[in-house]
């Protein structure tokens, strides 16, 4: 006979450990509920770690000079933030390291590029601040640089450790699932995960299971048999470039589109070298080429908009991105956060950020239903104990460029490990001819 069940009873439980799934638990926890939040993977993998760490006000849906929807909604996110920076936030993110906490906004010598910062400026509506010429970062301060300069309020943080930061936060409702040993059960219209585990089975009940897995809800839904709500990938292609350029830059060159031409953001790999991680424009028309025939593009962008910056002995990579979001008519940008519950189960919503940003709005639609449900803080705050020596903690996933540049091997282990392999061989050759 098969062991009884073990219940584990939970207010929330979340699928997906990004950025989304991450800030969503922080802000859960903070008002009471139980819950645990189960990744695959390794946290903030694939979507997050990809993000080039931006918070921003809507500056990227003000180039063609009128506000929309989108940047009115996002306008307020980098004060939210900030103040969660400080402690002061309804997440804490004080040990949370930031990159800069402004962006630059530049235009190349051109007419359309002129006018586009421009129209930019003007509708932000005293977010944007021209840049002096003797303020301008080293990278600008170029003889040859006629362009316009723009400071944003648009903050950097280093995502690996925002990521880290948040799962900290609620590293004892942190939990890794293999799909390989969990499974889906159904009852009444309600949800429950099974999840076997050393011949016993747990089963997690919750007043809701919220799937935040980006990409990855699709497969989640599909294995209900539901295809709502609906979802569409945006594909991308990032660049990296690894150099020895000693100053780091965080900013969008504009053109004559209403996306900018390139965004540039800096990020650390060890004590010597930096990656420009390039994104924008020539990321999402990247995303139909090959890798060498992206590379030699952003190459020519470089020299075309920073002549003056030598790259020569720079390491290239490139990144596919896939950005999930909810499905829009004509595979429009979505304006906000998503939330929305599926249709045929009584206990399951469905989420996707859209870009990180905008995880704070997500968490405050989803407080907004579970409110309007009546779903208050029920179960004993304990509970997750249940799972505490059961399923194990996910890892922190590594960046982009960590991946793509690993560090090469110290000489000195190198020849060591040469010594190694070679009285290792010739011992065994011993041993043959012992034997023999």
């Amino acid at each position: 006979m098969s062991a009884a069940p073990v219940y584990i009873d939970l207010d929330i439980a979340i699928i997906g450990g990004g950025v989304a799934g991450l800030w969503l638990a922080n802000r859960l926890k903070r008002q009471g509920f139980t819950l645990a939040l189960f990744e695959q993977n390794a946290l903030g993998s694939d979507q997050t770690m990809a993000s080039q760490g931006m918070i921003h006000g809507g500056m990227k849906y003000t180039l063609s000079g009128m506000l929309t929807g989108a940047s009115e909604t996002i306008a307020d996110m980098p004060k939210h933030w900030r103040a969660c920076l400080c402690g002061e936030g309804d997440v804490d993110l004080r040990n949370t390291r930031l990159l800069s906490d402004h962006f630059y906004l530049w235009s190349g010598n051109s007419v359309s590029s002129k006018l586009s910062s421009f129209l930019a400026s003007t509708a932000l509506n005293g977010r944007v601040d021209p840049v002096p010429d003797d303020r301008r970062p080293p990278v600008l301060r170029h003889a040859d640089f006629g362009g316009n300069l723009y400071k944003l309020e648009d903050i950097v943080l280093d995502v690996h450790s925002l990521v880290t930061n948040l799962a900290h936060n609620i590293e004892a409702n942190c939990f890794h699932i293999d799909w390989a040993h969990a499974r889906w059960q159904t009852e009444s219209n309600n949800l429950s995960l099974c999840i076997e585990r050393e011949g016993q089975t747990y089963e997690v009940r919750a007043s809701r299971f919220i799937f935040c897995a980006g990409k990855g809800n699709r497969d989640l839904l599909a294995s209900l048999g539901l295809k709502r709500p609906a979802m569409q990938l945006r594909p991308l292609q990032q660049v990296m470039v690894k150099h020895k350029y000693p100053y780091s830059f965080y900013g969008h060159c504009l053109g004559a589109e209403t996306t900018p031409r390139l965004t540039i953001s800096s990020h650390k790999l060890n004590s010597t070298d930096y990656i420009w991680y390039l994104g924008g424009s020539i990321a999402e028309k990247g995303a139909s080429l090959s890798a060498d025939e992206l590379i030699i593009k952003a190459q020519l962008e470089l020299a075309e908009l920073l002549p003056w910056v030598d790259m020569s002995g720079a390491e290239w990579k490139t990144l596919p991105v896939q950005r999930a979001e909810p499905l829009q008519p004509n595979f429009l940008r979505p304006e906000n956060a998503f939330v929305g519950e599926a249709t045929g189960l009584n206990n399951l919503l469905v989420a996707w950020p859209t870009k990180l940003t905008l995880a704070p709005n997500l968490a405050n639609q989803v407080l907004d239903l579970l409110k309007a449900n009546k779903i208050n803080p029920a179960s004993d705050p304990t509970i997750t104990h249940s799972l505490q020596g059961v399923l194990p903690h996910p890892p922190i996933a590594a960046t982009p460029w960590e991946i793509a540049f690993p560090p090469a091997e110290d000489a000195v282990i190198a020849v060591s490990h040469k010594l190694q392999d070679e009285l290792s061989e010739a011992y065994d050759e011993d041993e043959e001819e012992g034997k023999s």
